[in-house]
């Protein structure tokens, strides 16, 4: 087996390096917390879901922590308005009694902003924050401003509590590069969260990456090699999401309405090959798309009616998908 460039094993120890400060607040999680790396490193945004306590928040701001990034949080509210998000002009007098508009930055304008139950603000609100993820800038009063490079929206939403809020629409889910489920930690997890929280001062993470260090693994990972049977195999993966494609599963054809758009394979390449990198590789394998295939393409997936009436999820249909791609194989 051949040893990895030095360059390349270096990012990949930087890469293992965040995941060790990390996993020294944030107990278990393993998948979360690598697929969170995933989406940063490639430079996308991430949709959190689980139920409330599972430290959601706590893992946000330890990333940030670790990568030194500026943090900042937004608890969306039915009530919260668009200027509440980006920031508006305020009226300021000068000493002569002239006044100025100034323009007063909204939390929008930090590293990494914590959206905190997206789904719960309005929809005029939750469009705020589609022109930040996707050009990452902010116009306000017809000018338009750049939020800090790099730039994250790290989002979270409830899937139980559904009373009172507001869907996000196909759009905003598709601007998420990877949609991450948050489980429940098993009982041995359960002790070691007690025994952290409940004696002696909480653990702090260690700023282990500059943001250049950061920028860095970004760029490198948009020269990882990508072989085009590499590529064809994920273009049939996604191809196969949809319903008319002949070679779709049973289930697709049956319970899938529509499926994934171009930026679900742009999605899984990019997170593949990050996670090509932190393994220490400077190419793309299938394995790499199939570890990302899930969290890329389950919020791409829409489900027909009688989908959702059978409760199918969304992840055993893409893990069908890929029970067929590996048996043609």
């Amino acid at each position: 087996m051949l040893e990895p460039m030095p360059q390349v094993k270096a990012w990949s120890d930087t890469i293992s390096a965040v995941r060790e400060q990390i996993s020294r607040v944030i107990v278990g999680q393993t998948d979360v917390v690598e697929q969170m790396l995933w989406c940063i490193f490639a430079g996308g945004h991430a949709l959190l879901e689980g139920i409330p306590g599972l430290g959601k928040t706590v893992l946000v701001r330890t990333i940030a922590d670790t990568l030194d990034l500026s943090f900042s949080r937004i608890q969306f509210t039915p009530d919260l308005m668009p200027s509440d998000i980006t920031g508006t002009n305020v009226i300021r007098f000068g000493p002569q009694g002239a006044a100025d508009a100034v323009f007063q930055p909204g939390p929008v304008f930090s590293g990494i902003v914590l959206a905190d139950e997206i789904n719960r603000a309005s929809p005029k609100t939750q469009s705020a924050l589609l022109e930040a993820m996707q050009e990452q800038t902010v116009t306000v009063g017809g000018e338009t401003r750049k939020l800090p490079h790099p730039f994250f929206v790290l989002a979270t939403q409830n899937p139980l509590e559904q009373e009172g809020t507001y869907p996000l629409p196909e759009a905003q889910l598709d601007r998420f590069m990877l949609k991450i489920h948050v489980g429940y930690p098993s009982p041995e997890e359960l002790k070691e969260i007690v025994r952290r929280t409940t004696s002696g001062p909480p653990p702090v993470p260690d700023r282990r990456t500059q943001v250049a260090d950061l920028l860095e693994i970004r760029q490198a990972s948009r020269e990882v090699l990508l072989a085009d049977e590499v590529l064809d195999y994920g273009i049939r993966l996604l191809m196969m999401t949809h319903p008319e494609e002949q070679a779709a599963p049973e289930a697709v054809r049956s319970y899938v309405r529509f499926g994934s758009g171009p930026r679900g394979i742009q999605s899984i390449i990019a997170a593949a090959k990050v996670r090509a990198i932190s393994k220490g590789r400077l190419h793309v394998s299938t394995g790499d798309i199939a570890a990302v295939a899930v969290p890329a393409l389950r919020h791409r997936l829409f489900l027909n009616f009688e989908g959702q009436a059978m409760g199918i999820s969304t992840d055993v249909i893409i893990k069908e998908i890929l029970a067929v791609l590996e048996g043609a194989r």
